[in-house]
Formats: C-alpha cells, sequence, structure tokens
C-alpha cells in the first residue's frame, strides 16, 4: 500500500470508529437526564446533568496532559483506552447503580420500560465497542529515515533509546507549552468564544432533549420528540459541516460572516426557545411539567429548533478550529488541547448549574457569552487578517 493510500485508509477508518463512539455516546447524552429521572422512582437516584458535568470537569483537566500522554503511548493505544471508557460508561445504564454511574463518568473523562432501556444500552454498547476495535485497524506510516543494510544492531538500539527520550523531552515541552500559550492575548480572546461553544454544547446535548421530553402537552410523543430532536440536531450541524468547513477554502470574506451568521442562528432559536418551552423544562420531575410557555408549545417549532442549534454549533467550531489551525499552524497540539480543556469546563460548569436554573436563565447566561465571546472572535480575526496582509496565504487555511 502507497503512502498515500495508506493515508486515506486511515482517515476512513479514524472517520467509521469516532462515528460509531460518538453515534452511541451523543445518544446516551442526549437521554441521560431523562432516563436517569425515570429510574428515580426505583432504588437508583442520579442526576444525567451531575453525570455529565463529571465526565466534562475530568475531561478539561485531561485536556491538559493529553499532548504528553500521546507523546509517550502513542495516538493509536490512547484512542483504544479511550474508547473502552467510553463504551464502559454507556454499559453503566444497562443496570445502573449510583456508584458505579458516576465512576464511569469519571472515568469517561480521562426512557422506557425496563427491558426496553436494556436493549437500547446493550445495542449502544456494541455500537461503541465496534468502533473502539476499529482503531486495531489503523496502519503505521512508512519511517522516512530507513536504515541502511551496513548499519550496525548497536546503531539501531542506540536509535530507540534516543527515541524514546525524545518523546519524553516532547511530552515534557508540550505540558509547557499548554501553560504558556494560556495566557497570550490571542488564546485569552478566543478562550471567551470557547467557552460559549461550552455552555450551548451543554444545551443542544443535554438539557434541550430533557426540556422536550419533560413538556407533558406534547402528549405521548413527548419521549420519542426527544430522538427526533437529535436527529435534527445532527443535520444541522452536518450542513453547516459541510458549506463553512469543506468549502472554506474558497471564502474570500474570512470567518467572521460565519460566526455572525451561527450567532444570528442561535439568538433566533434561544428566542424561540424563551417562547416555546415553559421555565422549568430542565428540572421538571418524573411525571413532566404541566406549565404554560409564552406561546403554546408546538413540536414544529421545538424541532426546528433543535436544526438551528446544530446550525449554529457547526459556524462557531469550523471557524475556530481554522483559526487555531492558522494561528497555531507550526505546533497545533497545545493550541488545541487549550481549546478543548476551556470548551469542557464550561461545558462541566454548565452541566452543574442545569440541576437548579430554570430555563429562561440557562439561555440569558448563553446570550450574553455568544455576544462577547462574538467580539472577541471578530478581534483575534482582525489581527488574523492584517498578518495575512502582510504577506501569510490566508485562504490556504
Amino acid at each position: 500500500m502507497s503512502p498515500e493510500s495508506k493515508k486515506l485508509f486511515n482517515i476512513i477508518i479514524l472517520g467509521v470508529a469516532f462515528m460509531f463512539m460518538f453515534t452511541a455516546f451523543q445518544t446516551c447524552g442526549n437521554v441521560a437526564q431523562t432516563v436517569i429521572r425515570s429510574l428515580n422512582s426505583t432504588d437508583f437516584h442520579g442526576s444525567g446533568y451531575t453525570s455529565m458535568a463529571i465526565i466534562y470537569g475530568v475531561f478539561s483537566a485531561s485536556n491538559l496532559i493529553t499532548p504528553s500522554v500521546v507523546a509517550i503511548v502513542g495516538p493509536q493505544l490512547s484512542m483504544f483506552a479511550s474508547g473502552l471508557f467510553y463504551s464502559m460508561y454507556i454499559a453503566v445504564f444497562i443496570q445502573p447503580f449510583p456508584w458505579s454511574f458516576y465512576t464511569a463518568s469519571v472515568f469517561i473523562g480521562i426512557a422506557a420500560a425496563e427491558s426496553d432501556r436494556r436493549t437500547v444500552f446493550i445495542a449502544l454498547t456494541v455500537i461503541s465497542l465496534v468502533g473502539t476495535v476499529l482503531f486495531f485497524l489503523i496502519r503505521k506510516p512508512d519511517s522516512e529515515n530507513v536504515l541502511g543494510e551496513d548499519e550496525s544492531s548497536d546503531d539501531q538500539d542506540m536509535e530507540v533509546n534516543e527515541s524514546a527520550q525524545n518523546n519524553l523531552t516532547k511530552a515534557v515541552d508540550a505540558f509547557k507549552k499548554s501553560f504558556r500559550l494560556c495566557v497570550t492575548k490571542e488564546m485569552l480572546l478566543l478562550s471567551i468564544t470557547t467557552a460559549y461553544t461550552g455552555l450551548e454544547l451543554t444545551f443542544f446535548s443535554g438539557v434541550y432533549g430533557t426540556c422536550i421530553g419533560a413538556i407533558n402537552k406534547f402528549g405521548a410523543e413527548e419521549k420519542s420528540l426527544i430522538g427526533l430532536s437529535g436527529i435534527f440536531i445532527g443535520i444541522g450541524e452536518i450542513l453547516g459541516g459541510s458549506l463553512f468547513g469543506l468549502l472554506s477554502k474558497n471564502n474570500r470574506f474570512g470567518r467572521n460572516p460565519v460566526v455572525l451568521l451561527g450567532i444570528l442562528v442561535h439568538f433566533i432559536a434561544f428566542y424561540l426557545i424563551f417562547l416555546n418551552m415553559p421555565g422549568d423544562a430542565p428540572i421538571a420531575p418524573v411525571k413532566g411539567t404541566d406549565s404554560s410557555a409564552y406561546i403554546k408549545s408546538s413540536k414544529e417549532v421545538a424541532i426546528l429548533c433543535s436544526f438551528l442549534l446544530g446550525l449554529g454549533d457547526s459556524c462557531f467550531n469550523t471557524q475556530l478550529l481554522s483559526i487555531l489551525g492558522f494561528l497555531y499552524s507550526e505546533d497545533s497540539a497545545p493550541a488545541f488541547a487549550i481549546f478543548k480543556f476551556v470548551q469542557s469546563i464550561c461545558a462541566a460548569v454548565a452541566f452543574f448549574y442545569s440541576n437548579y436554573l430554570l430555563l429562561h436563565w440557562q439561555l440569558l447566561v448563553m446570550v450574553i457569552f455568544g455576544f462577547f465571546g462574538t467580539i472577541s472572535f471578530f478581534t483575534v480575526e482582525w489581527e488574523a487578517a492584517a498578518f495575512v496582509a502582510r504577506g501569510s496565504d490566508y485562504r490556504s487555511i
């Protein structure tokens, strides 16, 4: 297999593996609070919000050491171990106990009847494990420096030892660079934008589906609408990723218009959700809520908002990844580690306060962070455009 074919094969395997893993995990996270709330009438007592807060809290801390770990053990083994922890978390839902439920949530970071629930989560666990096993199919790239026939075994052993020392040095350097990068002007500004993506990630991946499932006025379809909501969030993500990710090389206007579109789409979604959903929907009891919204709660509007949430999220994430890749093209691992750290810790905070805050307060927090996050992104993008004007190829990102 040629080097180019091997790279393409690895990309396809990675895509399929992550598709399986995160299809299972995101589906699990979308229904976690609803499922756990239905179990609280039994001997089990827990919170899907608290579980997800633990996941993203531990995830945020582990991102600071992730570049170092990958440098030592390699990406393939790292991804396989992570896949096992994802699968373990999903498997806990088959027969949940509070201690195992929250313990599995820690390891992740480094709404029906009993038989139906078990069937669903057994299937999700198998899907996640299939994705995890696929990592073993990844082919190692050919070494650029092939040893000559005249080199002795002593020279080879010396190179192995030097390679191990280099990996350790790289691990330490990556850890130090992550901390130095945290206090740069560009990273501080982008951290506000990243914080917003963490808050809205929490909302569309965990809170919004719970709100839909808690509205009794939706009738017998309220629980099935959670799955439909997840589908339309995914459609919005795919559409936005295709338009603003794959076609970004032909964008002559920079990233700001895409981010502006994203925040406008989200503000429209937030306003419609504010009108369409009762305020106590995120924290409603197992029997749901009969409270009235400002307008008659509409299933069509709820699903439309799901699509808008996914579309707006894709606008922000594609452009954040793009500008990070541009600003830190020489060594992007520490920059992306900080990005995931900030995003994850804000997601953890949001999942925690989702246990207590009414819907309109959660929407207000996102509006405030969204506004200032957009302004801070504009500032960094203008500086990047000025840098391009001095000779860099901006559109090649």
